[in-house]
């Protein structure tokens, strides 16, 4: 463009040269309008960093950086202010303003003993919230950083267009100077002047060159794929996902499968009661008060859950006394005159409790959809049955569906057994389950799914899950997760809902679409203009194309390009249209140590019969406990067992479970 204008003023066409100026300003205003537009949602998130924090010193509060607060001091937020740090809430209750970091318009409420995240603004009441975390590794300062550092790895298309103007913009100058050499020499040493060379002189071919390196400039092209991918950033940041490059955002509309990990992406990874069945005589209410009483000294986490939910019904729980756990079946105690027990099937039939068929079926039904059910006692008469379960988060089975619409094979990968997560698999309707696969071979099983030719994208939110987030290729971190799952991952769910995951499917598929749109004008202005400002058409037609044409021409497709990208600022989110779950075949099961049977025939297996597991929980442990010895285990609570395959002593296995706090009878 510079040397266009040069010329034109060289040669003495002023108006020209003014003319060829002006236009590119104009696409330049355009360009840069375009730009403000799309980082508006990006701005936005910068300004929630906070700028103060409240400190109580000596009985006054004392406003400092909140870089200088260390982790364990407590820190005062009023009504209105931003919350300045990670932490928990030691005092108060409130209502906080999440929409900046996930995008939620209602307000969570908190109150004491809640985790609060910085970025939020208190909205009502005073929060005395203690510090958990330094502000160089709080939510805010990592999102601030994943912002920043967003544009760092180039989009495979942009990166293309790169390589494609290296070469480009040198080959268009010498082509430029060739027509306007060539025909200048030519008229200087030819006698007799060939038919496209008579009547002109060699200032026709310098405004031809001139006119052909305007028309020529990549602008167009090179604005094609950053805007779009700016706009599609800004956008995606709207909807609490955070996108960390644009390579990362244009790969996700071409994945077809997603790998789902279980626990606290698809399930929301804290027990909760999902069934109460009483006996004859009985009420819910009485159920639960009686056993929550009974079970509030206990720290077991199904114990916390019947507590908790006897919490939010507001039931009055009465003090017990005799508390005892009893090893492998239950816990007993007694409230008032009434001695209570809470436990498994088998403890009941121990302690001499009649259970009816029907409780007994009603029981198994539950066991059979992944729940572990408790029965409940009362001086030797059976009160009733509590399940109490990790449950499915409320829009899984919607996401899944939504991904299933959309040709994506949706996967479970989970280290749970093969009864829970064929239960959860049928609620949500998965194509696939994988089951009872070690930490460690997660990232294993990601690379089988790309050794059959998938695009796989792989979604977790626990340290186990980071080798696989890096393996994929994309990886997806549910926001509520660990910091390792975060920094592993291309794109992190701030709201650590799965709609999200659609939506990112989405919003990159009108991505590259929008992309491909922009490329193709770009080249298809290049393809007409070219030729024309070269002269293609002065032989035959005695056409010419002026410099402020061209100038004209150049701006115009900037302008479209640059029209087109900010189309996606009009994307709407899938989350309130996503198709509901339809009926579809059962998932298709593959249980790790039944598929690495080859590999098993030459390991050792053992059965280990182990006393005191009571619960899913309590399975949970065990198989923590032994996979951490670098071998496969199949623990079935039914019978007490483990089936151990690999490569262990039995001491060491004796060890394990012993540390994990049960009881080994026997190893076979």
């Amino acid at each position: 463009m510079a040397l266009a204008t040069i010329g034109a003023f060289g040669t003495g066409e002023w108006p020209e040269a003014v003319t060829v100026m002006l236009f590119y300003q104009v696409g330049e205003l355009f360009q840069s309008y375009a730009v403000g537009r799309s980082r508006q949602s990006i701005a936005a998130l910068m300004d929630i960093r906070p700028d103060y924090a409240n400190i109580e010193r000596d009985g006054k509060l004392e406003q400092v950086d909140p870089d200088d607060v260390a982790v364990g001091d407590t820190i005062v937020i009023k009504a209105g202010e931003r919350v300045p740090l990670d932490g928990i809430v030691t005092q108060g209750n409130s209502a906080l303003d999440t929409a900046a970091l996930t995008g939620e318009s209602l307000p969570r409420d908190v109150a004491a003993g809640d985790e609060v995240i910085s970025g939020c603004v208190n909205l009502s009441g005073l929060l005395h919230v203690r510090v958990t975390r330094p502000f160089g590794e709080s939510t805010v300062a990592k999102i601030l950083d994943l912002v920043e550092n967003s544009s760092e790895k180039k989009a495979v298309s942009e990166q293309f267009i790169t390589r494609f103007a290296k070469y480009y913009t040198p080959c268009v100058v010498y082509a430029a100077l060739a027509l306007f050499l060539i025909p200048t020499v030519l008229l200087a040493v030819l006698p007799t002047l060939p038919g496209f060379l008579a009547g002109t002189v060699w200032t026709d071919w310098l405004h031809r060159a001139l006119t052909f390196l305007v028309i020529s400039c990549p602008c167009a092209l090179g604005l094609a794929t950053p805007v779009a991918i700016t706009v599609a950033t800004g956008k995606a940041a709207e909807q609490g996902v955070l996108v960390k490059s644009a390579a990362s955002l244009e790969l996700m509309g071409r994945i077809d499968t997603v790998v789902l990990d279980k626990t606290g992406t698809v399930t929301e990874g804290k027990p909760r009661v999902t069934d109460v069945l009483c006996a004859e005589s009985m009420d819910e209410s009485t159920l639960l008060a009686a056993a929550a009483s009974l079970e509030k000294p206990s720290e077991h986490p199904l114990a916390a859950a019947i507590v908790e939910e006897a919490q939010q019904r507001a039931l009055p729980l009465q003090p017990v006394t005799a508390f005892s756990a009893v090893a492998g079946g239950g816990v007993t105690a007694k409230a008032e005159n009434v001695v209570l027990l809470a436990g498994n099937e088998r403890f009941m039939d121990d302690s001499g409790v009649a259970v009816s068929d029907t409780m007994r079926s009603a029981a198994a039904k539950l066991a059979e959809d992944g729940k572990t059910p408790l029965f409940i006692a009362g001086n030797g008469a059976l009160l009733g049955v509590i399940a109490v379960a990790d449950v499915v988060k409320e829009d899984s089975a919607q996401a899944i569906a939504a991904l299933r619409d959309m040709g994506c094979e949706v996967v479970l990968l989970t280290g749970d057994n093969r009864r829970t997560a064929e239960a959860i698999a049928r609620q949500v309707g998965v194509d696939r389950v994988i089951a009872q696969v070690l930490p460690q071979d997660k990232a294993r099983c990601v690379q089988e799914l790309q050794a059959e030719g998938k695009k796989a994208a792989m979604v977790g939110d626990g340290i186990n899950d980071a080798p696989a987030l890096v393996t994929a290729d994309v990886g997806l971190a549910i926001g509520a997760g660990t910091d390792v799952a975060i920094e592993s991952a291309d794109i992190v769910l701030m709201r650590s809902s799965l709609m999200d995951i659609v939506d990112a499917a989405a919003l990159s598929r009108a991505t590259v679409r929008n992309i491909r749109q922009n490329l193709f004008w770009a080249f298809f202005y290049n393809a007409i203009g070219i030729p024309v400002a070269a002269g293609a058409l002065y032989p035959a037609f005695g056409i010419t194309l002026n410099p402020m044409i061209a100038a004209a021409a150049m701006s115009l497709s900037s302008v479209c390009v640059v029209s087109n990208a900010l189309r996606l600022r009009g994307w709407r989110s899938r989350r309130k249209k996503a198709a509901a779950p339809v009926a579809k075949a059962a998932p298709q099961v593959y249980d790790r140590t039944e598929t690495n049977s080859k590999e098993a025939d030459d390991m050792d297996k053992k059965t280990i019969t182990i006393k005191g597991m009571m619960c899913a929980h309590c399975v949970s442990h065990v198989e923590k406990a032994l996979t951490a010895l670098g071998v496969q285990v199949d623990v079935d609570l039914a019978s007490g067992t483990a089936v151990v395959t690999g490569k262990a002593d039995d001491e060491a296995l004796r060890k394990a479970v012993t540390d994990a706090g049960y009881e080994v009878v026997d190893i076979k």
